[in-house]
């Protein structure tokens, strides 16, 4: 490079693919930015088309770095929607499930990829929504392209025209994490399986100096292929490794940055990887300066406009979709159009209708107009109609349950579901919903349920259900049965926000076997066996950002169901209803450290003297059927009365990722009329105090609590594995 030479140079810039590894191109071009070279075309290959992108679409190196120590790259591999994009039903089968498998035809299958890529799509949309009106690549403020694989056919795609979005998604559908990309009637993974340096390409774009950022994986050790993973990867890697060999020498100036202590999922050591791929390009600094100084026309300003976060969207336009009509999508994205809205609440949007699990993708674009904007909305439906799921749980009620359950979508319409699980283990439970989902017009459901478990109880607890005789005995086995089916209909009027009314059937069977002077005669004590028919109406508000660990957000639940009849095997039924409430709200008080505020009440209207509908307090747990309300320090079913009201208080700590400290205490004041009487804003009868451990993991929590009682002056230990179901 003769720096006498006043012709200026063209310089172009490969960025090369490697999952984490590629955070270390934002490093270089801070170097590369700060020896004053003007960076004439770019182009990437997974990673490095992300970076590559942005960076073609006029961000500096510092506002790349701020931009990606900002994401959460948990959340976008994982493809976690926010908890507040799902509706209740969607959430319920979210946050029980751990695997999740494709069933159709009654066949087994396995999801095409970890991950549909949706929020890194709404991402880098929103990054780049500056430049999406440029369909050719050429015009951005860097000319750029990225290299894509036809998984067909095995060969490479350039992109270097279309949506910026779709194709930089396309380059980066990373095998085995992201399912592939359908751009142009092509299926496309990760570029990096044809192409990992596209160092022939920049040079045909016109680019007569190639500077390259290399943080490509070498080849491992014998040592080091110890696991499946680096065995596959190591194969994957034979390809592009070898065409390194022949790339390097046409590379000018070559930077490669040290990632041998990092894998392709390493975003959490972001800092490290970004200092790395600084350290490298710094080596190589006055080559850098060299080349600048060939350049007689600088690098211009650009400054990424950033434009108002409200939006007019003046039409809607939507294809793609069979199955599922246009009023459903819309209904999904809560847009009515001529409006004004956000990019954010455009994203909630978008994730709503991702959230249903219905399609495979949903890709969206700005167009400008005159006046506003035109949002295209682009969907892909799921081809799975049939899925097959499964969970495990242990708690100290229902004890070891193995949860399968089967999913029928689109049965009898298009936008209804059928689910069925059983729960075998200890106590066989099932459960069966159908659901037609109206979007935020009235829904309808239909739900049938069967839950069995037996425990130990006190004595002179079960003595409220009649007369017993008089044993010498501490506890008794009991065996609860609850048969219960309701239809309803429910309306959203957000997706946080629910209100719901409908029918129920509950039959009721609690006995034992524990006492009877003759068992032939006398082989069961049954304390209730009764049929009820009631009517109810329920509200729902739960914004919390996690059902298990929340950090932020309010609930409130309310309910009120009037039994009007009964086969009444107590021969004392007569109308009563039961009414309850719950509040919580959660919120962060420094740093880590979370405050969790939960207050509740019930209390039984009427004066019926049926006894086994009542409040039942006591035990842990996070699934409760009937008037079951959990309660440190005591044991399930410790506490009975007609009504109740309890306060609980929760500090929560994250040691660190995914594993909490707790300390929990709760009051109340149970009794008959409390309300009436005044007696529920007395000074608490009964409190319960508890330490706790919590794991947050793929399958669900693991959670131990160790709670203690003053006026029992005894302890508890509660313990729970998986998802509650």
């Amino acid at each position: 490079m003769d720096s006498t030479d006043t012709k200026d140079v063209k310089i172009g810039l490969v960025l090369s693919g490697g999952g984490a590894k590629g955070l270390a191109h934002i490093g270089a071009l801070k170097v590369i930015e700060k020896a004053g070279i003007r960076i004439d075309y770019i182009g990437g290959t997974s990673m490095g088309a992300i970076v590559g992108g942005l960076y073609a679409s006029g961000y500096t190196a510092n506002q790349l770095d701020s931009i990606f120590r900002r994401v959460d790259f948990d959340a976008l591999i994982q493809d976690e929607l926010p908890r507040q994009a799902k509706t209740f039903y969607e959430r319920e089968d979210s946050e029980k499930y751990a695997i999740t498998l494709p069933f159709d035809k009654f066949k087994v299958g396995l999801p095409k990829g970890l991950s549909k890529g949706q929020n890194f799509y709404n991402q880098f949309s929103k990054y780049t929504a500056h430049v999406n009106h440029i369909k050719d690549f050429d015009n951005l403020p860097i000319p750029f392209f990225c290299m894509a694989t036809n998984i067909e056919s095995g060969q490479q795609v350039l992109l270097d025209k279309g949506y910026l979005p779709e194709a930089v998604a396309a380059s980066s559908a990373l095998p085995s994490i992201f399912t592939p990309i359908e751009l142009n009637g092509v299926l496309m993974t990760d570029g990096g399986v044809t192409n990992n340096f596209p160092v022939k390409e920049i040079k045909e774009k016109g680019a007569e100096i190639v500077i390259g950022i290399d943080v490509q994986d070498s080849l491992m050790t014998r040592k080091d292929l110890n696991s499946l993973t680096n065995i596959m990867l190591q194969i994957s890697n034979f390809r592009t490794i070898k065409a390194m060999k022949s790339k390097i020498p046409d590379t000018d100036i070559y930077i490669s940055p040290s990632i041998m202590d990092f894998s392709v999922i390493s975003f959490d050591q972001a800092d490290q990887i970004i200092t790395n791929g600084e350290k490298a390009a710094l080596e190589q600094y006055s080559e850098l300066e060299k080349l600048a100084a060939l350049q007689t026309r600088k690098k211009e300003p650009y400054y990424v406009d950033k434009r108002s976060e409200n939006l007019l969207i003046n039409s809607l336009a939507i294809s793609g979709h069979k199955r599922y009509t246009r009023a459903y999508i819309r209904g999904k994205l809560k847009l009515k159009t001529p409006r004004v809205t956000t990019y954010k609440k455009l994203n909630e949007g978008i994730n709503n209708l991702s959230a249903t699990g219905n399609f495979d993708r949903v890709n969206y674009k700005l167009i400008d107009k005159k006046e506003g904007k035109e949002l295209f909305v682009n969907v892909k439906e799921s081809e799975n109609k049939m899925l097959l799921r499964f969970a495990l749980h242990y708690d100290d009620l229902y004890q070891t349950a193995a949860l399968v359950n089967l999913t029928r979508k689109s049965l009898f319409f298009n936008n209804d579901v059928l689910s069925a699980d059983i729960a075998l283990g200890d106590n066989i439970r099932y459960n069966i919903d159908y659901y037609i989902d109206k979007g935020f017009y009235w829904s309808t459901g239909l739900k049938m349920s069967y839950t069995n478990f037996n425990k130990a109880i006190d004595f002179d607890f079960i003595g409220q259900f009649g007369e017993l005789p008089n044993l010498d005995i501490n506890t008794i086995d009991v065996e609860y049965t609850d048969i219960t089916a309701q239809a309803y209909a429910e309306t959203l009027l957000n997706q946080t926000f629910s209100i719901g009314l409908g029918a129920e059937y509950k039959r009721l069977r609690i006995s034992s076997e524990t006492f009877g002077e003759d068992e032939d005669e006398i082989p069961r004590t049954v304390f209730e066996n009764s049929d009820y028919w009631s009517a109810f109406g329920y509200i729902k508000l739960d914004n919390y950002d996690h059902k298990y660990f929340p950090k932020s957000g309010f609930l409130f639940q309310g309910d009120i169901h009037s039994y009007l009849f009964s086969s009444d095997f107590t021969d004392n039924f007569s109308e009563f209803s039961i009414a309850k409430a719950k509040f919580g709200y959660a919120s962060s008080l420094y740093k880590e450290l979370v405050m969790n505020i939960t207050l509740e009440a019930g209390t039984k209207i009427g004066n019926s003297s049926i006894n086994s509908l009542d409040f039942l307090l006591g035990g842990f747990g996070a699934r409760t059927i009937n008037n079951f309300t959990p309660f440190y320090g005591y044991d399930f079913l410790g506490l009975s009365a007609p009504s109740f009201a309890k306060a609980l208080v929760t500090f929560e700590y994250e040691i660190f990722k995914n594993n909490y400290l707790n300390a929990s205490a709760n009051y109340a004041n149970i009794g008959n009329k409390l309300f009436s009487t005044g007696r529920w804003f007395e000074a608490p009868e009964y409190s319960g105090y508890a330490l706790g451990y919590g794991l947050d993991t793929f399958a669900g929590p693991i959670q131990v609590k160790y709670s203690y009682s003053p006026e029992l002056e005894e302890s508890q230990w509660f313990f729970s594995v998986g998802f509650w179901f």
